[in-house]
């Protein structure tokens, strides 16, 4: 049940997640908004007093930078955490590293990879099948801007791992939100970690639905920001169908900031010994957000009581912000739906 209480006083190691640091940003983000909270604000502090004992979540990509974090407070709220990881060692090690910090946290992990619809359908299957209650899905994992590659179902990987598979495993398991949010009474949530990617850049057409596999038209970064795009119209499309079928589920997309993590892997530009990147390296104290701020509107659009039957909206600094107009619009979120239905059958 999620009530508010007092919060035992518990500073954690945080070994889980060891992209964990302390930052002085220079950027403008640390004046609090309508939630009383800002971009500076932490994971642990926009759930200060929650207590979500008796809820249970799935989170992707929980192996590593915001998934980790994200598994770590919810467990600390008292989340049963379910994490989606490929790395099924890692896996371990951030239940084993997070149960050592919170001994009474419930953490468990299965294998999942984004990028194959098979591994998909068997985790959904898996776990539908456990028997367990789902209240939060939490559609974290994500790869940027990659080089050209087909996912093993022959679909460019950004858009296969950002969205296509995050949209199969969400119909996967809708069922079983929904059982539990009708059985429970208590309001179920989809959040999808999306970027200000999905604003620019992205291709002129948006979605490049007849082009989808065109490597000569590829652009990294364009890519990148088209399954960002993504990610908002399926949020904003389940939210749709939520309402006219009157489904106690709510489904936002966000902005999680810009954080270093390993989603810059694939960045050639960047590589280590890049002098670039050791530039950025050298500011990223200043100028990027830590884990635990980056993971701080993911887990206040997935607990905080402020957000109950908020849906079909954008956060970013923990605060409703302004989407682009063409993640809004209507048309081109239903025929990304229908487009996304096509592609997983």
């Amino acid at each position: 049940m999620l009530t508010l209480s007092e919060e035992p006083h518990n500073k954690g190691s945080h070994d889980a997640c060891p992209q964990h640091g302390h930052c002085l940003s220079l950027l403008p983000h640390c004046r609090n908004g309508s939630s009383g909270f800002s971009a500076s604000s932490t994971a642990e502090e926009v759930t200060r007093g929650i207590d979500a004992s008796g809820l249970t979540a799935i989170v992707t990509g929980a192996s590593s930078g915001l998934g980790c974090e994200t598994t770590r407070v919810l467990a600390l709220r008292g989340v049963h955490v379910i994490m989606g990881v490929r790395n099924m060692a890692a896996g371990r090690d951030v239940k084993d590293a997070i149960v050592k910090e919170i001994p009474a946290a419930k953490v468990d992990f299965m294998e999942l990879d984004l990028s194959s619809l098979a591994s998909v359908r068997k985790f959904a299957s898996d776990f539908n099948s456990s028997g367990r209650p789902l209240n939060l899905l939490i559609n974290n994992a994500g790869i940027m801007a990659t080089p050209f590659m087909l996912s093993k179902d022959n679909i460019e990987l950004q858009f296969a791992t950002n969205h296509l598979g995050h949209f199969l495993l969400t119909s996967l398991l809708l069922d079983t939100m929904k059982k539990t949010a009708r059985e429970s009474d208590i309001e179920g949530r989809i959040v999808n970690v999306s970027s200000e990617f999905h604003r620019y850049p992205y291709y002129p057409e948006g979605i490049r639905f007849d082009k989808l596999n065109d490597q000569s038209g590829y652009k990294r970064f364009l890519a990148y920001g088209q399954s960002k795009l993504a990610n908002v119209l399926h949020a904003n499309e389940l939210t749709r169908r939520f309402k006219e079928d009157g489904i106690n589920i709510t489904a936002n997309s966000l902005h999680p900031g810009i954080i270093a993590t390993n989603l810059f892997r694939h960045n050639v530009s960047l590589a280590n010994d890049n002098p670039i990147r050791v530039f950025l390296k050298s500011l990223a104290g200043l100028v990027l957000k830590n884990v635990e701020q980056g993971a701080a509107t993911t887990c206040y659009v997935a607990l905080n009581p402020q957000v109950k039957g908020a849906s079909g909206e954008y956060f970013s600094g923990c605060n409703v912000a302004a989407a682009s107009s063409e993640s809004r619009n209507a048309e081109l979120a239903k025929k990304l739906w229908d487009f996304s239905m096509d592609l997983v059958q």
